[in-house]
């Protein structure tokens, strides 16, 4: 299951990435040799860069991948490390879920009031259904993180008295 979900979020994120390098290349081409650009090539960038970060982050809690703090972590009993693992994983996944819901609502009053974008006119909720999933599932990572209650392996262990 852990495969299947990391291979969906990097074939998205990856196919989102290579869509803006293609729609890049054809739209400064056109700009440098027909003297014209694509119509909307900003608003597409735009959403497909929404596609990249949002199915990114869940791999990047997944892999453990963050930027991660340890200045003090040497100093740290394994028993405040791993509270501390506990703590960081439930405020993060919290947050996240909150941000999934509201990104939810946002959806729904977007989809129900026919939002698009400016130039495209494409609809704004489909995306914004997307990111709150993504999240949500992001913040479910973490609170699975919280359960397991253990320290990033990365991490240099205390040394003991």
């Amino acid at each position: 299951m852990n495969r299947l979900f990391e291979w969906v979020c990097g074939t998205l994120a990856a196919l989102a990435l290579f869509c803006i390098m293609v729609l890049t290349f054809f739209d400064v081409g056109g700009r440098k040799f027909a003297s014209a650009s694509i119509p909307g090539s900003l608003e597409v960038t735009e959403l497909l860069m929404v596609i990249v970060i949002f199915a990114a982050l869940p791999l990047v809690s997944i892999r453990r991948e963050h930027v991660v703090f340890d200045s003090l972590d040497h100093v740290l009993s394994p028993l405040l490390r791993r509270m501390q693992a506990v703590l960081v994983n439930l405020v993060c996944g919290g947050l996240l879920m909150a941000l999934a819901w509201l990104m939810w609502r946002t959806a729904g009053e977007f989809a129900a009031a026919g939002e698009t974008t400016a130039q495209l006119k494409l609809l704004k909720a489909p995306f914004i259904y997307g990111m709150s999933v993504l999240c949500g599932l992001t913040g479910m990572v973490h609170l699975l993180r919280s359960a397991m209650a253990r320290p990033d392996p990365q991490l240099p262990q205390a040394d003991k008295p």
